[in-house]
């Protein structure tokens, strides 16, 4: 049986970012459906950070720039400042995903803010990005100026924190496991495996009962 694997992520994220690489890796082949979540880690009117700032030049020499190189991934501080909020992008995902392009969609956003260094807070931007993957740039426009995904992206923010009660990205929910940070193909590989292996058993067994004549 097909294994749902949920991916809650932000677009300013850059471990988000890198997580992509061994997630495709390990899902090439397998019965699986990857669903990315929205999780905005500074949502409106919190300030969000400064790419000049000591935090996030620390956090990058430190963490980031070490961890891509080692993944062999190309990935550079976005000159952005300060950093864009992430709804808009976020509502135009669920209008990709409606068009059948959301992994499409997520990859393109994310590659134009870590390797472009483009506004993606910025509908102009957007809007090209969209176009670039597909989806007809029009009706994504209309829909971000709209706010047509308004209230359907607020309600999949509230399921994040409150119901899902995610704390950091990215965070994977694999089958019925969570687990948080990048994680090797290996890693998912094996809980996808074992999560089959559970969808499987729990499957065979399913309507299995006795009645008057026998079992």
């Amino acid at each position: 049986m097909t294994v749902k694997i949920k991916v809650y992520s932000d677009y300013v994220c850059p471990f988000c970012f890198l997580a992509e690489k061994p997630l495709e890796e390990a899902i090439k082949g397998k019965d699986v459906e990857v669903e990315w979540m929205p999780f905005e880690l500074r949502p409106y009117p919190n300030e969000t950070l400064k790419p000049e700032g000591d935090y996030l030049q620390s956090t990058w020499k430190q963490s980031v720039y070490p961890l891509a190189e080692q993944m062999g991934i190309s990935i550079i501080l976005p000159k952005v400042s300060p950093q864009p909020y992430t709804h808009l992008a976020f509502e135009g995902y669920r209008y990709a995903k409606e068009q059948g392009k959301g992994n499409e969609y997520n990859d393109r956003v994310l590659r134009a803010f870590f390797q472009e260094e483009q506004d993606i807070g910025n509908i102009e931007v957007l809007t090209k990005l969209a176009g670039e993957i597909g989806l007809n740039e029009a009706e994504y426009r209309t829909a971000l100026e709209r706010r047509t995904y308004k209230e359907a992206h607020q309600q999949a923010l509230k399921h994040a924190y409150e119901e899902a009660d995610i704390t950091a990205v990215p965070t994977f929910v694999i089958g019925n496991t969570t687990i948080g940070g990048i994680r090797s193909k290996e890693t998912l590989e094996q809980i996808i495996n074992e999560e089959s292996q559970k969808e499987t058993t729990n499957s065979s067994i399913e309507g299995m009962a006795c009645d008057m004549d026998g079992c």
